[in-house]
């Protein structure tokens, strides 16, 4: 089973640190450094809130992109498999609709709702179903739409009167999808991964209070009683609960997923992990327990585009996998641990691979 190539879609023109300050008010300089993000796509105006794109249109043009690049057609694809917990809908499914994009009548899909670890999880999803022989081609789209539920923190607003706690989500999250194309190879052929694969995902958060929220347009209160809130849909941050756990859930994932492969840090040539150099992450990673040595070693393979982008939910490891590619960071024949962390309930995914697909053209 091979990992053909990868696509990946950001909706509108970068949006700087300047802009968000002249929005909804500054950050303090710490605070700004330790985020680490410098610019983020959103599928929205800044300045209006108008939308110009949603989760299903970003995630069919980054389904596009790889397909082309793995020189495959829509109708190739049996098997599509999408996370998102930012649906155009809430039925039916986002991946039925990008489907329909994709003018497939008849498609196998399956949609895993979840933020970052959930495209690691459908990338495990379709190679196990890739690898009994069920669907001979599988496409796995991780898109994010944030974006919507920020707009309502500053629009109309004098940016001064924004709440810290509002700006730092703000300056937090970005829009995005990324795509990756898989296809079953024949027993014994080259195609077959000579890594093998590796799969972990647990949720760490059961005794605790999330580390983030989205609050509202859910069955958790009578619409009317959610109508009288302030904002009709809002993301909740626990920022000294993330900051504190966080880096203890990227040290669990990641020695899980070591013991399980049988690899050491030193044998990954590339640990896609899109949050792995901001400040408040990295700088706890020894008291998390990642020794000095693994330390050294990780800051030499993370791939991230965390400054790029920002925090970008399920498509945050498609879209550093992709950057990575472009970068030369990730080449043919590399051994690739994609690792997600997802503040959420505090769960991780990991999953180890050889990348097999060619650079991008």
């Amino acid at each position: 089973m091979s990992f053909l190539s990868t696509g990946a879609q950001l909706p509108g023109d970068p949006i700087d640190n300047t802009t968000l300050e002249r929005l909804c008010g500054p950050l303090p300089e710490d605070v700004l450094t330790g985020i680490g993000v410098r610019h983020r796509h959103w599928i929205i105006d800044p300045e209006t809130g108008e939308h110009h794109s949603s989760t299903t249109g970003m995630a069919t043009a980054a389904a596009r992109l790889a397909l082309e690049r793995a020189g495959l057609e829509p109708g190739d694809i049996d098997l599509l498999v999408m996370s998102t917990a930012s649906p155009d809908h809430a039925l039916p499914a986002a991946g039925t609709f990008v489907q329909e994009r994709l003018g497939l009548d008849r498609c196998a899909v399956v949609e895993v709702r979840a933020g970052c670890v959930g495209a690691v999880q459908a990338l495990d999803y379709a190679r196990r179903m890739l690898a009994d022989g069920t669907y001979r081609t599988a496409l796995v789209v991780g898109a994010e739409s944030i974006s919507p539920l920020l707009a309502p923190v500053y629009l109309g607003r004098d940016p001064f009167r924004v709440r810290m706690r509002d700006r730092l989500t703000v300056y937090t999250f970005g829009d995005g999808a990324g795509a990756v194309v898989l296809r079953a190879g024949e027993e014994g052929s080259a195609a077959e991964d000579p890594l093998g694969h590796t799969f972990a995902t647990q949720c760490l958060g059961g005794g605790r209070r999330p580390g983030m929220q989205v609050v509202g347009g859910g069955t958790d209160a009578p619409l009317a009683e959610q109508r009288r809130r302030d904002r009709l849909m809002e993301i909740r941050l626990d920022v000294p609960g993330t900051a504190e756990f966080g880096p203890q859930v990227f040290a669990t994932g990641l020695r899980d997923v070591l013991r399980r492969s049988g690899l050491s840090v030193d044998d990954v040539d590339a640990c896609v992990l899109p949050e792995g150099n901001a400040e408040y992450f990295s700088r706890e990673f020894e008291s998390a327990g990642i020794g000095a040595a693994d330390h050294s070693a990780l800051q030499k393979i993370i791939v991230e585009n965390l400054a790029d982008v920002g925090a970008t939910g399920s498509a945050a490891v498609p879209l550093a996998l992709d950057a990575g590619i472009a970068a030369g960071r990730v080449r043919p024949g590399h051994k690739v641990l994609l690792l997600a962390i997802e503040a959420s309930r505090y769960l991780y995914a990991g999953l180890t691979l050889t990348w097999q697909g060619p650079g991008h053209v």
